[in-house]
């Protein structure tokens, strides 16, 4: 019997509006992608192709119009559901740039969204002890959990911060945005380890975001992409990483 994926896009066409008011700019033109269950898959291509947004569409960001196509999420259509139901089905996105929040903790956001996934209260006792444990491979000071969300956080802070929220909400489908961007060698090692943890630790599946191949040294890849204009232009393995690290993204060659 064939499983049905976690994840299928079909011909998906995404717009953005213009910040001045005029016409929507078409972003993604027929995108398809399909993601199963327990994968890990590399979507790749120079800034500005449309990688990000393809993440935003997945996650129901209002700013993105989805013009054509269709999302499927667990074998249910879920292009037209807001972004706090995708996230109570199970998927979460690291931002590129995380956003501060002052007078909220990093701890007490992660409560309030787990209580949000879960749909009642989570024990403080319990919560805290599984919070101090999940942040000790990450290299994170128990005293980050008390501080303002992101407030004076470094990049390599916010980054693992975000690693962090992964790993205790346990998304069925983790989308990693630029994830190492910035970030010097110890930091990408680390965020690294925390990705890796994910997949040992859950089913869940990921979706890794990146124009560089610095983060995925360490992880095995099901599946790679690469994006150019909108379109996903190539997809195959590990040895399609390989190439483009070597290479460089000349080495694609277009899908018919």
């Amino acid at each position: 019997m064939k499983h049905q994926p976690l994840l299928q896009i079909n011909n998906l066409h995404v717009a953005v509006g213009a910040q001045d008011g005029s016409a929507e700019k078409v972003i993604l033109h027929g995108v398809n992608l399909t993601i199963a269950q327990n994968q890990t898959h590399v979507l790749m291509g120079p800034n500005g192709t449309g990688k990000s947004t393809l993440g935003y569409a997945i996650t129901g960001n209002p700013a993105y119009t989805v013009t054509r196509g269709s999302v499927f999420f667990d074998g249910e259509d879920i292009t037209a559901l807001p972004v706090d139901e995708r996230a109570k089905r199970g998927i979460f996105l690291s931002f590129q740039n995380p956003v501060e929040i002052p007078g909220v903790s990093l701890s007490a956001f992660i409560r309030a969204a787990l209580e949000q996934k879960q749909g009642g209260r989570v024990r403080l006792f319990a919560y805290k002890k599984k919070l101090e444990e999940t942040m000790a491979p990450l290299d994170m000071d128990p005293g980050y959990a008390e501080r303002d969300l992101n407030v004076g956080f470094s990049g390599g802070e916010k980054k693992k911060a975000e690693i962090l929220q992964m790993l205790m909400l346990e998304p069925k489908l983790a989308i990693l945005d630029e994830t190492d961007s910035g970030l010097d060698v110890d930091a990408v090692r680390t965020v690294s380890k925390g990705v890796a943890l994910f997949r040992a630790q859950t089913q869940g599946s990921l979706l890794i975001i990146t124009h560089s191949t610095r983060i995925l040294e360490a992880l095995q890849i099901d599946s790679a992409h690469v994006m150019e204009n909108g379109v996903i232009v190539q997809s195959g393995g590990a040895e399609l990483v390989n190439a483009i690290n070597t290479q460089g993204f000349s080495a694609v060659q277009k899908e018919s």
